[in-house]
């Protein structure tokens, strides 16, 4: 096996959604509807394909870490070789190659969902381009071996997301969706780049492995005027910028408002890509967080109040997507935890069983809404499961994975962080502890809750249609102005084109987490991707210790607290929503004030709009009506242009045209000169 990998190799998994997202976006009629969707299905095939091998190369030991192209050389005395290098490079190890595989793949079944999904939407080509750019985008972030490029792929992942939740551009939801996504992630971004500079201004470089280099020597540093460490300062930055791509607590708000994008774009964002980038990003920089425990506690602290604290809120939610939604919330939260834990690769291992499930239960969900008319209010369905048998099959499999059923992907990942973090000897470890078990029994219920509302119980479709309204309406766009079935109208399964990528999706969603756990946690895929430092933090090391194999992991999960957690949120949704449905409402009626909390987002919204967007506001408005109109237009631009025309005004003056005025002042002048020049010689002679 060779020892270096293809560039040209490399440069084709990357380069090819990006060719198709071009021919797409701005072919026109020139290619046609259905070209789009060929070209770019094509290019993205031919990424995961081209990915596919550089995996199984990787595997068998195969790296590359280089330039690609240099494109800018800076003199810089603390850099390097006295030089500061800007380029394009790629670094592939099994950390990169693995989501190389993960987001081609996820983003294929998308790309073919979207033909049946968007058949009849007038947007349907600047759609196809739109999502192969986004995997593009992608693709540049995880395979960058640089800060400069991993910033250009962080920024433009966030960018295309823009464009995506906003597709249905003439929905003023969706324009208010697009723009908060877009505002809370320049809150991170911000913190994030603070983090790339703190890094670039004392380590000199703007490589990963230069700047990995230094790590012991910036962990002696302070930050200027303070005792805080400076490498704590840049972790914690740049996980701010993690806490706005993955949605954490508190910049976790734009996520379950993105859902107004179309649904395969909900299931690229949520599943493999964007909301991902930050835990990958933070399991890139181990080599930097490991020196910082107070980062790590940090982390730990902010995924356990986001994993237990989101999946509260799903359990209110009625439309479909939203479900899913925080269900990503609390999952990212899980991910979170683990590397606050330093279980990195715990932490990636979930990140990709997780991709697998979350896509498949998204694209469900866009199957149930499509047989559903674009109705997506799930007290409005019931006993789908006897019009759509493949949509619920697969949504059956996908929630099992999710709540953690032993043998089952999800299963495998989630035991394995609940493992590190009751391992963990950090401050607040407790806490998530608490967290990550507690959640378990949260996710079960309202995992569950969604799929007996769905798939059984009485069917309440085909109601008035006036109480029937889509959120995943095309709106202005529509193809279809009725949302919701009419009166004795039935649902359908959908079309070949949606429902095979539910099936190629069930399938990992069961099987990926017993196939991988022993190479991806115990093994050597991603041994030269993350550092541990297994002497201060033993969760790995735990783990690897109590793992006798798959199959007896999964066997002894039966008897582990989180199983029947899990179990009994099941028996629990079973009860409220079947057996006795009119309970959940006597409940919510005994707990309004908790159930308006929930109802209401821990009112994080109101705070943000009227407070936080107040006092920015305020500011704003102080800034122009008292720095720029008072200061620099009254007094520094208007005042001068005042005080010279005042000046020109008292001179104008002496300027009246009569010769016999100007003589005098002449001979004023000289009589003046001659007077200093005289007392100037006087005052020579005196001091002689």
């Amino acid at each position: 096996m060779a020892s270096a990998l293809s560039q040209d190799l490399l440069l084709t998994v990357a380069l090819a959604p990006l060719v198709g997202a071009l021919v797409a976006g701005f072919g026109g009629r020139a290619i046609g509807r259905a070209n789009a969707h060929r070209i770019t299905i094509l290019g993205v095939l031919v990424s995961f394909v081209a990915s596919a091998v550089v995996l199984v190369q990787v595997l068998g030991g195969a790296r590359f870490e280089g330039t690609v192209y240099e494109w800018m050389v800076l003199a810089n005395t603390a850099a390097p070789g006295g030089r500061l290098v800007m380029e394009v490079g790629f670094l592939v190890d099994g950390l990169t190659a693995m989501m190389m595989v993960v987001v081609t793949f996820v983003s294929l079944m998308v790309h073919v969902y979207t033909i049946g999904y968007m058949e009849d939407d007038p947007g349907y080509q600047r759609f196809f381009a739109y999502i192969s750019l986004f995997t593009f985008s992608m693709l540049m972030l995880v395979m960058s071996n640089n800060f400069l490029q991993l910033f250009f792929g962080w920024e433009a992942v966030g960018l295309v997301s823009y464009l995506l939740i906003g597709f249905w551009y003439k929905r003023p939801t969706a324009v208010f969706a697009n723009l908060k996504a877009f505002v809370v992630n320049r809150v991170g971004d911000f913190g994030f780049i603070l983090g790339i500079g703190l890094l670039l201004a004392y380590g000199g470089s703007l490589n990963y492995g230069e700047t990995f280099a230094k790590g012991a020597e910036l962990a002696r540093l302070t930050f200027p005027g303070t005792d805080w460490g400076l490498l704590t300062v840049a972790c914690i930055c740049l996980f701010i910028g993690a806490m706005g791509k993955s949605a954490q607590f508190p910049l976790h708000v734009w996520l379950p408002d993105s859902m107004e994008g179309p649904t395969p774009i909900s299931a690229l964002i949520h599943a493999a890509t964007m909301v991902t980038a930050g835990i990958f990003m933070v399991a890139r920089m181990s080599p930097l967080f490991e020196l910082s425990d107070a980062a790590l506690s940090f982390v730990l602290v902010i995924g356990a109040i986001t994993a237990l604290f989101m999946g509260f809120l799903g359990v209110i939610q009625n439309d479909i997507k939203r479900v899913v939604a925080y269900s990503t919330l609390s999952q990212l939260g899980y991910m979170t935890v683990a590397l606050g834990a330093s279980a990195y690769s715990v932490a990636v291992f979930h990140l990709m069983t997780h991709a697998f499930f979350k896509a498949l239960l998204f694209l469900a969900a866009g199957s149930v809404i499509i047989g559903m008319h674009h109705d997506q209010d799930i007290r409005h369905m019931g006993g789908l499961r006897r019009y759509m048998p493949v949509t619920w099959i697969t949504s059956l499999v996908g929630s099992l994975a999710l709540i953690g059923t032993p043998f089952f992907a999800g299963f495998y990942s989630k035991d394995s962080i609940i493992l590190a973090t009751a391992a963990s000897t950090l401050p607040g470890a407790g806490f998530a502890l608490f967290a990550v078990t507690a959640g378990v029994f949260v996710t079960a219920f309202y995992s569950f809750r969604m799929y007996f509302l769905v798939f059984h119980g009485e069917e309440r479709f085909g109601k008035a249609a006036d109480e029937h309204h889509g959120g995943d309406a095309h709106a202005a766009d529509a193809h279809d102005e009725h949302h919701g079935l009419a009166p004795g109208e039935k649902p359908h399964e959908t079309r070949w084109v949606v429902t095979l990528p539910l099936v190629l999706l069930a399938v990992p969603s069961v099987v990926i987490g017993f196939l991988t756990i022993q190479p991806m946690l115990f093994g050597e895929l991603l041994k030269d991707s993350i550092a541990v430092d297994a002497a201060r933090h033993p969760a790995m090391a735990k783990l690897a210790k109590d793992f006798h194999g798959a199959w007896a992991m999964a066997l002894h999960g039966f008897v582990t607290l989180p199983f029947w957690l899990a179990l009994a949120g099941v028996v629990t949704a079973w009860w409220f929503y079947l057996g006795q449905p009119a309970l959940p409402a006597a409940i919510a009626r005994t707990f309004a004030p908790v159930v308006r909390l929930l109802e209401n987002k821990y009112y994080m919204d109101w705070i943000n709009e009227h407070i936080l967007a107040a006092g920015a506001r305020l500011l704003g408005r102080g800034l122009w009506k008292g720095g720029d109109q008072a200061v620099i237009d009254g007094v520094l631009i208007d005042g001068s242009a005042k005080a010279v025309g005042g000046f020109a005004s008292l001179i104008r003056t002496w300027q009246t045209g009569r010769l016999y005025q100007y003589a005098l002042v002449m001979l004023l002048g000289i009589f003046a000169l001659l007077t200093w020049q005289l007392w100037d010689f006087l005052r020579g002679v005196l001091v002689r």
